[in-house]
């Protein structure tokens, strides 16, 4: 049955398979009112990974807990937020997110497509006090990330031509800029600045609306909603830290 009103909101829980065969619960919320939706994971390595899709501003928020590691003197977790512009059909509808339903709660689900890896450079922070004007959502969603809310350059240049204060944004020391800048994997001193690298994925959404035909009494063929594709889709995020400490996972093995 469909939600009551104009603004629905609605909540989906569903077991996906991670791809070292661990099962975990995925949680998709939407609000078609505020036209967002987020999904909600915890990766096999215990992060809790969240992304929630802003279509009235065109902004993707992706968040990170992760586990700190209190024997080398990092705190109980560290937060990232990477933001980035929405495309159209990425992901959709918040309506139509609202309506989803599962017949069986207890099913396991792996994505039908698996969409590419993106490799995106996060060459500019964000401030965390005027970034609501960028999205409302982000106050909540980075609220433990203020320091660290990155996004990139072309992003921006598509902001700011929407209106958006730039103000809020301040490029980040490039590998251009400072020739001794390696990847932090490579660097041996926990205090020297570099670029740190973070990998997360985004396990089981809907990406796609199905559409059926059928036909009336007349002959008269018409299509309708008949269910959702579901992708996989894995992004890799490279971005300044002014200290290794603060990147401790992205190291060589």
């Amino acid at each position: 049955a469909p939600l009551p009103g104009p603004a629905a909101r609605a909540e989906l829980r569903v077991r996906v398979r991670l791809p070292g065969g661990q099962v975990t619960e995925e949680s998709l919320q939407a609000d078609s009112g505020a036209d967002c939706v987020s999904l909600e994971l915890r990766a096999a390595d215990g992060a809790l990974v969240t992304l929630t899709a802003d279509f009235r501003q065109e902004v993707k928020i992706f968040r990170a807990l992760i586990l700190g590691e209190l024997e080398r003197g990092q705190s109980q977790f560290q937060a990232l937020c990477f933001v980035t512009r929405l495309h159209r059909n990425e992901i959709i509808p918040s309506e139509s997110m609202a309506k989803l339903r599962q017949k069986n709660p207890r099913t396991v689900r792996q994505a039908e497509e698996v969409r590419g890896l993106e490799h995106l450079s996060m060459d500019v922070a964000v401030n965390f006090s005027k970034a609501a004007q960028l999205s409302s959502h982000i106050h909540n969603v980075c609220a433990e990330a203020r320091e660290a809310i990155y996004t990139r350059e072309e992003d921006v240049k598509f902001w700011l031509e929407k209106g958006v204060d730039g103000s809020m944004f301040e490029v980040l020391p490039q590998g251009s800029d400072l020739p001794e800048l390696q990847r932090c994997r490579l660097c041996l001193d926990r205090w020297k600045p570099c670029i740190c690298s973070y990998s997360l994925s985004i396990e089981w959404y809907p990406c796609m609306l199905k559409y059926c035909k059928s036909r009336d009494a007349a002959g008269r063929v018409s299509s309708y909603k008949c269910g959702i594709r579901s992708c996989q889709k894995g992004y890799t995020f490279d971005y300044y830290v002014p200290q290794k400490q603060l990147c401790l996972w992205d190291e060589e093995t």
